[in-house]
């Protein structure tokens, strides 16, 4: 979490000693995903400690990105298009996408993966795989808010697409006909029949059309964190562990112990690992290599504009998503493959705010910052998450890069499941 970042007191809990009584599952990681899986297993009637080295939840990729949940946008990073555009990307061409300088051997290895995964075949294979995931988080947060209403700015706002290229909107078309047959909800608008159900886009210069995704919606991933979390300690009796920065983990015949500084135990009977960017560095200590990359990403928060848009929207060409947000807006965007560093870098957030300007002028008021955020987004080669169970004690809820928020509640009903499924 970077330093202008202001936390409000959460309630914490001391790290647990090594006499206290374990529980059946511990969690961690709080980010949305790490909250959700949580909360998937508390459901299910375990025990569950969720720890973390913040001092709450949701503080570093779950803050303040995007805040879209793009059920239907699931179209994998990796792409035949993408891999055409990489030599100008790579030499710096694009402001808001770049490749970290330097030879990083981590880098390398999930390159070669990632020019394997950008292949036809294997990109409509990933976008299948995420949109089943994305459509399962839909059916799994709709659940959740009928049995516990939350407030965290929640609107299904619908999601459009901006296209300034007839041939990008054309290849876009076919991918949304791939889509629907597999159950998203989506359609190909002319840019008059766009304006006609989002008048902010009047102002939105050369565009040829949208691809349009009614049942996309919104929330702010930070206060959903926090009031699922208060959720879960009232009425699941789930225990949190913040400010533990754990150092190790010792599985047994028993079950497993995290210990972190000071002689800090957290016992459970198993574990679940949803630590976003920081997952290989923890796991690589079991022996467990994930192949995960950091993305940074930036946003930031201002008044709503003279017109704003109340559809969230995506600018493709400049990278950039536009989300109201309980009558904010909040624009998201610049992409860092493979940086590490968290610091908000203030050419990157003013190169940001210079193409929201040229992309929608009006729609928010730009000269008002009230929030900015970088974080580092955990990336994988096709984009997909990975959900595995590598042994009985351990399930894995990582590597969701940029549809965290999106994914966070159909990834914790899959780990959930896999971890309480018998051998």
């Amino acid at each position: 979490m970077n330093g202008a970042v202001q936390v409000d007191a959460v309630e914490t809990m001391s790290a647990a000693r090594s006499d206290d009584e374990a529980v059946d599952v511990i969690v961690a990681g709080a980010g949305v995903v790490g909250v959700a899986t949580a909360y998937a297993l508390a459901r299910r009637g375990l025990s569950v400690a969720l720890v973390d080295r913040n001092p709450g939840p949701a503080l570093g990729a779950s803050y303040a990105n995007g805040a879209q949940l793009s059920y239907a946008y699931s179209d994998a990073l990796g792409s035949p298009s993408l891999l055409r555009k990489l030599p100008s990307l790579a030499l710096g061409a694009d402001p808001l996408f770049r490749v970290k300088a330097g030879f990083d051997a981590g880098l390398v290895s999930w390159g070669l993966k990632f020019l394997a995964a950008s292949t036809k075949d294997q990109f409509e294979a990933g976008t299948l795989a995420t949109l089943q995931l994305g459509l399962e988080s839909q059916q799994a947060m709709h659940a959740l808010l009928d049995r516990h209403p939350l407030d965290f700015g929640h609107a299904v706002a619908g999601k459009m697409h901006l296209y300034f290229d007839a041939d990008a909107l054309a290849s876009a078309g076919k991918l949304v006909d791939l889509k629907r047959r597999h159950g998203a909800v989506q359609q190909v608008l002319t840019a008059a029949e766009a304006i006609a159900v989002e008048p902010a886009l009047a102002g939105s210069k050369g565009l040829v059309g949208v691809v349009y995704s009614p049942e996309d919606e919104v929330g702010d991933p930070h206060r959903f964190s926090e009031q699922l979390l208060a959720v879960l300690r009232r009425d699941y009796g789930v225990r949190t562990v913040f400010n533990l920065d754990v150092q190790d983990a010792a599985f047994t015949a028993e079950g497993v112990t995290l210990s972190g500084p000071r002689g800090a135990q957290v016992r459970g009977r198993a574990l679940a690992v949803a630590l976003g960017v920081e997952a290989p560095q923890f796991l690589a200590r079991l022996g467990i290599r994930p192949p995960i990359l950091p993305m940074k990403g930036y946003s930031f928060t201002a008044p709503a504009g003279a017109a704003a848009p109340r559809v969230s929207l995506t600018d493709t060409a400049r990278k950039l998503v536009f989300c109201q947000l309980s009558g904010q807006i909040r624009v998201a965007g610049v992409a860092e493959l493979g940086e590490r560093d968290l610091r908000l870098r203030q050419e990157r957030l003013t190169a940001l705010v210079a193409s929201a300007r040229e992309s929608l002028p009006e729609a928010a008021d730009y000269s008002q910052l009230v929030g900015r955020w970088a974080g580092l987004r955990p990336m994988t080669p096709s984009s997909v998450p990975i959900i595995t169970r590598p042994h009985a004690r351990l399930v894995l809820n990582v590597g969701h890069g940029m549809l965290g928020w999106t994914l966070a509640m159909g990834s914790a009903e899959r780990a959930a499941e896999l971890l309480l499924r018998a051998d």
